[in-house]
């Protein structure tokens, strides 16, 4: 029985930071990856949507951006080669093993303390492990709609590697991929409907951000039905040979193509848990280390919290640095979350209601970025937000909704992670003009002003 220091199952992000710190301190690794090395995020999900959204913005602008050439822009981006189907994972092979690891396709599975089962083309084998970290990420949920597996929905994968524009589409699910999606199509013309069952569109996000999303949508011409719910699709029901979607209340909707963005789910099936004395049926509760069971970690999307890219790299070093011995926790209080859409949102830490129902004596301040130099510049709606700890005088959370958003939501991260005084952050200089100075003005107004 081959014997490594570290079996990780799952060649995602998680397990490709677990992978490559492991190996820089000198452990033996084994990769267990049953797809593609590399995970959802180069393949379908960040990478790609990204790419899309930036050749819709710049062609929603009038630039020569023809979704021809946005879709072979995204195709290099997703490692494709020519005409080839599948997107190729070959780098991030390349990329673990000349860090030492060994990469092992097929599927993983616990099957008891310090032993993990492989099944591969070859057949059966066991290898030993002296720490297992669970890295396999998540799929998409698809939801329980009478008529949808009939409809051959979309999920992000198809959406992403799409070669052909869709006639028409209905989106279900106004979470950030379902937007992002939802902008990139009606920027190319296609006619979008969005139905969403909660009030507001990414309805974890703040209020304002929420606002200025579906403002977007609406002036991109985005159908958007919010507390709303698809009940119903008769697949080849609808006009023109598309299908129809019948909504709670009566209302139906005509689309081509459904595209389903309503959430996704961790596959803990299969993975052996009960070897180890776990109930996957009650599913993963990891301890302040990672652990779920001795010497087995989780990390990433399977260890219940934000399913951000980054978190999983975060949590994979971390389950290794906690293996090893080193005296670390996760701290996960200041997590930045961004939309790619435009205007772009991000945010950290918790809003003003959150931190009430906390315990915290919180005010917000809030900023019109419209109203401000950069705004104008711009021309751009939006807002900068900050919530403040009366108490203590420290930064809660921060939200905003602007061009470049997502990078300057990072001085927030920091001030969180870091416990930087609201003082401190009042008195530090911002260039002019630009979105990091309204933040600053934010905390400005927030120390004089106090939330009165």
């Amino acid at each position: 029985m081959d014997r490594y220091q570290f079996v990780i199952i799952g060649g995602g992000p998680a397990g490709e930071a677990a992978a490559n710190l492991a190996r820089s301190r000198g452990a033996s690794v084994a990769v267990v990856e049953r797809g593609l090395v590399g995970g959802e995020c180069p393949f379908f999900a960040c990478m790609p949507s990204k790419t899309l959204l930036h050749a819709a913005g710049i062609h929603a602008l009038g630039g020569a951006y023809p979704w021809g050439q946005a879709s072979a822009r995204r195709d290099w981006m997703i490692n494709r080669e020519g005409d080839r189907r599948a997107p190729d994972d070959s780098s991030h092979v390349r990329g673990l093993e000349r860090a030492g690891a060994a990469v092992i396709r097929g599927e993983g599975r616990l099957d008891g303390p310090g032993r993990v089962a492989i099944r591969t083309a070859d057949g059966d084998d066991v290898l030993g492990a002296e720490h297992v970290v669970l890295a396999v990420g998540s799929e998409p949920s698809m939801p329980r709609i009478d008529g949808l597996e009939a409809s051959n929905a979309w999920t992000t994968r198809q959406a992403t590697t799409t070669r052909d524009l869709p006639r028409s589409l209905l989106v279900l699910g106004g979470g950030p991929s379902g937007v992002e999606l939802a902008q990139v199509f009606a920027r190319y013309g296609v006619p979008v409907s969005l139905v969403h069952p909660r009030d507001r569109l990414n309805n974890r996000d703040h209020p304002r951000n929420s606002a200025a999303v579906e403002a977007a949508l609406r002036k991109d011409g985005v159908d958007v039905r919010t507390s709303a719910r698809a009940t119903r699709i008769v697949a080849g029901g609808g006009a023109d040979g598309g299908h129809r979607i019948e909504l709670e209340g009566g209302d139906t909707l005509d689309a081509h193509e459904v595209l389903v963005a309503t959430g996704r789910r961790t596959p803990l099936g299969g993975l052996g848990l009960e070897t180890v004395g776990l109930d996957p049926s009650r599913g993963v509760h990891p301890d302040e280390r990672l652990r779920i069971a001795d010497e087995v970690y989780i990390a990433g999307d399977a260890a219940g919290g934000e399913l951000f890219t980054h978190v999983a790299h975060y949590e994979g070093e971390m389950a290794v640095r906690i293996a090893l011995g080193d005296d670390v926790r996760p701290d996960l209080r200041a997590v930045p979350r961004a939309t790619y859409t435009e205007p772009e949102t991000a945010g950290v830490g918790m809003q003003v209601d959150e931190a009430r129902a906390a315990g915290t004596d919180a005010f917000e301040v809030s900023i019109d970025f419209a109203q401000t130099a950069k705004g104008e510049i711009l021309d751009s709606p939006g807002h900068v937000t900050v919530v403040v700890d009366r108490g203590s005088q420290r930064l809660a959370g921060a939200f905003i909704a602007a061009p470049g958003a997502a990078e300057s939501i990072h001085e927030a991260v920091l001030a969180i992670r870091a416990d930087v005084p609201l003082h401190v952050l009042a008195d530090t200089i911002h260039a002019f003009p630009t979105l990091a100075r309204v933040l600053g003005t934010a905390f400005v107004e927030a120390q004089r002003g106090q939330g009165r």
